[in-house]
Formats: structure tokens, C-alpha cells, sequence
């Protein structure tokens, strides 16, 4: 979609987790991605202040939607597993917050169907960033083209976002908000 132009910046805190990455850009002919490998306490996005377009948060998060081909995890979920996996995307997101510019975008993407990790947290995310308001869901499945409708009628609309379930997709379980920065911070 970008036509091999503007930049593609990935990084994660866990440096194990970008291993992968390399081997899908390839495959995808993707030649404008810098990968940011975390290097001891500095920041690897540092230079990246209210100047991005579009931050793509993969959440880290509780794995409920993958229960379907791993059931197996929901015995593995200790306690207090939950409240750890909310309190590291209230991070992820505030720290997103400060590196859209206005008119910027953020989508925030779990792979759980459970509410406190996505309706609840965009709906708190909103609350602590006054100046981001979740994009309505027909602009955001407008980027499907004509599988829009077809997406529009699987997935189950929240007020927040969209919500994918194996039931109603045949996918693991996914959520997708997409909010957008109106005005720079106060």
C-alpha cells in the first residue's frame, strides 16, 4: 500500500520476539523496514516524537483468541497473568500516544476476546488521551475494499473496535480499534 515508500519501523522490548520479522519482510518484498533492536535502557524509537503516522501495536496479551488451536493455554494462565497483560498495554499505548502526530493514527491489535483487554482498554486510553477518539468502525473496514461487507457481517462490532471470534470467522479470536489523534497534546 505505501509503494515502497515512507518508512516502516518495527520494534519490540523483547528482542526474541523480532527474530521472525526478517524472514516475513522478505517474503513480503518489504525493502523500506528498519528493525530496532533494543539495546540495554535506551529507547529505540527516542527520535520518534508526535511525528508517526500510523503506530501498529500487536499487544501483548492474554492469548484467549488462540484458545481454539491451543486450548491447552487456558489451563497455563496463572493468576494474576491478566491484570500484568493490562497493566503492559496501558504502557504500550501511552507510550504510542506520544509518537502520532495530529491527524495520526494508532491500531491496537490483540489476539484475545476478552473486554478488559479491548473495549475497556481503549475506552480507558481515551480517557487518559483526550486528544485520540476511536475511528468509527465503517472508515477503518473501508481499507478491505470489497471484502468490507463481507468482514462487516463476520466479525461483531463493539463500540471500540472489532472483535473476530473463531465462532462467527474461523479465525483465532482478534481485536482491531483504530483511534485517531485529533489535536497535538496539552
Amino acid at each position: 500500500m505505501m509503494q515502497g515508500k515512507g518508512r516502516l519501523i518495527a520494534t519490540d522490548d523483547d528482542k526474541r520476539q523480532l527474530a521472525p520479522i526478517h524472514e516475513r519482510l522478505s517474503r513480503a518484498g518489504v525493502h523500506n523496514a528498519e528493525v530496532r533492536t533494543p539495546k540495554g535502557e535506551a529507547d529505540p524509537l527516542a527520535d520518534i516524537k508526535a511525528s508517526a503516522d500510523l503506530i501498529v501495536i500487536d499487544a501483548p496479551c492474554s492469548g484467549t483468541g488462540t484458545w481454539r488451536r491451543n486450548p491447552d493455554a487456558k489451563w497455563r494462565m496463572r493468576p494474576g497473568a491478566l491484570e500484568v497483560r493490562l497493566k503492559d498495554q496501558a504502557e504500550v499505548l501511552d507510550r504510542a500516544a506520544s509518537m502520532v502526530k495530529p491527524g495520526g493514527r494508532i491500531a491496537y491489535i490483540t489476539c484475545s476476546v476478552l473486554v478488559p483487554e479491548n473495549g475497556e482498554q481503549v475506552r480507558a486510553f481515551v480517557e487518559r488521551h483526550g486528544e485520540f477518539s476511536v475511528r468509527p468502525r465503517a472508515e477503518s473496514v473501508a481499507v478491505l475494499g470489497d471484502k468490507a461487507e463481507q468482514f462487516a457481517h463476520a466479525a461483531l462490532q463493539t463500540p471500540e473496535g472489532w472483535l473476530m471470534t473463531s465462532r462467527r470467522t474461523g479465525t483465532d479470536g482478534f481485536f482491531v480499534s483504530i483511534m485517531v489523534r485529533q489535536k497535538a497534546p496539552n
